[in-house]
C-alpha cells in the first residue's frame, strides 16, 4: 500500500462514471462539473485580488492620507485580514442556512453579499470627503465579503475529487486551484490597463472604481453558473449518496476538531506563499522602487499564466507521487526560495522579476494541490464541513495577515523577515503531514 493510499477515501470506477451515466436534462457530467468548479473560484478570487491590490494603489492615498504612504499601506493590509478573519464565521452560518433553506439558497444568498459588498466599495467615499466613515464603510464592506465567501462552499471540488478514477485524484483535485491565477490575470490586468492609460488623479478619482463594478457582473454569471448545477436534482442525489452534507461547527470541532487543525497546517507553506507573491510584492515595489508599475503588474500577470500551468502539472505529478509527497517535497523548495527572497526582490529589476516569475511558478505547483490534502481523516459526515472550514483557517493562519507582516517586518528588519515568515509555513506544513503519516501508521 502506497504512502498516499489512506489520502482519498476509495470508490471503485462505478462511482467515477456515475457522474456521466445516461443521463436526462437534470443529470450533471463531470465537465459540467469542473467548468462549475473553475468559474466559481476564479470569481471569488478576482473579488479578493481586487480588493488586494487597491490596497496598494488606492486605499492608502483614498483613505490614509493622515499617515505615510507605509503606514497607509499597513493601514489597509489591516482591513485586507478582515475578510480572513470573517471567513469561519461565514462558514459556521451558511452550513446552519444550508440545514434549513437548502444548498440553492445558500450560495445565492453568498453570492449576492458577496457581489454586493465588492460594487459597494466601487462608491468609496474618500477620507477628505467623509472622514473616519468611509474607513469604517469600507471595514464593514470588507467584514460581509469574509462572511459571504464562507457561504460560498459548495462541495463540487469534493465530489469531483471523491469521483475521480482512482489513478487521476491528482488530476481532478487540481481543477478548482485554477480560479487563482485566472481570478488574479483578471484582477491584475484591469488595473494594468486603468493604472497605465490614466493620470493619476483620474485613477485615484474614478479609474480604480471600475474593477469593483466588473466583479458584480462576475458574481452574477458565477451564480447562475453554479445553481445550475445545485438546484439539479442529480447534483444533489451524488452529494448525499457520497454523505457532504453539511454538519455544525461546534459538533465537527467537539468531535473531529484535531482533523481540523491538521488540515489547515497541512498546506500552510502554500497559503503563506500565497500573498507574499501576489499582493507583498506590489507593496514593496511602490514604497522602494522606481520600477514603473503598470511593469511589474504585467510580469505578476505573464507568472499568473505560469501558474496556471503549474497547477495543472502538479495534478500529473501528484498522481504519479502522491498528493502528500507533493506538498513536502513542494514546502521544501518553498524554504529554499525563501531563502533566496532577499537578494531577489532587493536585486533591483532582474532580481525582482526572477523571484516574482519563480514565485508564482512555485505557488502553482503547491497550491494546486494544497486543496483538501487531509481530507479524508474525516469521518464521512464530517467531510463537508470539514473541508470547507480546513481551508478558511489555512486562509487565515497561513494568508490572512501575510502582507501585514511581511511589509511591517521587512520595512523594519529587512527582507529577510520574508525568509522567516515563510519559514515558518514551511515548518507547519511539514510537521503536520509528518503528524497525519503517524496518525494513519498507527490506524
Amino acid at each position: 500500500m502506497s504512502s498516499d493510499s489512506i489520502a482519498y477515501p476509495v470508490y471503485g470506477h462505478e462511482d467515477a462514471t456515475s457522474l456521466s451515466r445516461a443521463h436526462t436534462d437534470e443529470d450533471v457530467t463531470p465537465g459540467e462539473i469542473a467548468v462549475g468548479v473553475i468559474i466559481g473560484r476564479s470569481s471569488e478570487y478576482f473579488d479578493f485580488f481586487v480588493f488586494g491590490i487597491a490596497c496598494v494603489l488606492v486605499f492608502p492615498s483614498l483613505l490614509f492620507p493622515f499617515l505615510s504612504r507605509l503606514d497607509g499601506t499597513l493601514a489597509a493590509f489591516a482591513l485586507f485580514a478582515i475578510a480572513f478573519i470573517a471567513r469561519p464565521f461565514g462558514t459556521a452560518i451558511s452550513m446552519a442556512v444550508q440545514r434549513r433553506w437548502g444548498r440553492g439558497t445558500k450560495l445565492t444568498l453568498a453570492l449576492v453579499v458577496l457581489g454586493s459588498c465588492t460594487v459597494g466599495m466601487a462608491f468609496l467615499p474618500s477620507y477628505q470627503a467623509a472622514g473616519m466613515a468611509a474607513i469604517v464603510a469600507l471595514a464593514v464592506l470588507r467584514l460581509g465579503q469574509g462572511l459571504a465567501l464562507g457561504g460560498t462552499w459548495d462541495g463540487l471540488p469534493s465530489l469531483l475529487a471523491m469521483a475521480a478514477p482512482p489513478e487521476r485524484r491528482g488530476w481532478y483535485a487540481m481543477l478548482g486551484q485554477l480560479g487563482a491565477p485566472l481570478g488574479f490575470v483578471l484582477a491584475a490586468s484591469l488595473f494594468a490597463y486603468l493604472y497605465g492609460s490614466l493620470s493619476s488623479a483620474e485613477f485615484l478619482d474614478w479609474g480604480w472604481r471600475y474593477p469593483f463594478c466588473v466583479a458584480f457582473a462576475i458574481n452574477v454569471v458565477a451564480l447562475f453558473a453554479r445553481l445550475r448545477l445545485v438546484v439539479g436534482q442529480s447534483y444533489a442525489e451524488l452529494l448525499e449518496e457520497k454523505e457532504l452534507v453539511p454538519v455544525g461547527v461546534t459538533r465537527l470541532m467537539r468531535d473531529e476538531g484535531g482533523n481540523v487543525v491538521l488540515g489547515a497546517f497541512a498546506a500552510l507553506a502554500s497559503f503563506a506563499l500565497f500573498h507574499v507573491v501576489t499582493v507583498f510584492p506590489l507593496s514593496w515595489i511602490v514604497l522602494y522602487s522606481e520600477r514603473s508599475m503598470t511593469e511589474v503588474l504585467c510580469v505578476q500577470i505573464l507568472g499568473a499564466f505560469l501558474s496556471v500551468g503549474a497547477v495543472a502539472v502538479s495534478g500529473r505529478l501528484a498522481d504519479r507521487l502522491g498528493r502528500r509527497n507533493l506538498l513536502g517535497a513542494m514546502a521544501v523548495l518553498i524554504g529554499v526560495f525563501s531563502l533566496a527572497t532577499p537578494w531577489l526582490l532587493g536585486g533591483g529589476q532582474l532580481g525582482g522579476t526572477v523571484f516574482l516569475l519563480l514565485g508564482f511558478v512555485l505557488l502553482g505547483l503547491s497550491y494546486g494541490q494544497a486543496s483538501g490534502t487531509v481530507t479524508a481523516n474525516f469521518s464521512a459526515q464530517y467531510r463537508y464541513t470539514g473541508a470547507a472550514l480546513s481551508a478558511d483557517l489555512a486562509w487565515l493562519i497561513g494568508a490572512a495577515f501575510a502582507p501585514l507582516v511581511a511589509l511591517g517586518l521587512s520595512a523594519r528588519f529587512g527582507l529577510g523577515a520574508v525568509t522567516l515568515y515563510l519559514l515558518s509555513g514551511v515548518v507547519c506544513t511539514l510537521g503536520a503531514l509528518r503528524i497525519n503519516r503517524m496518525i494513519e501508521r498507527r490506524a
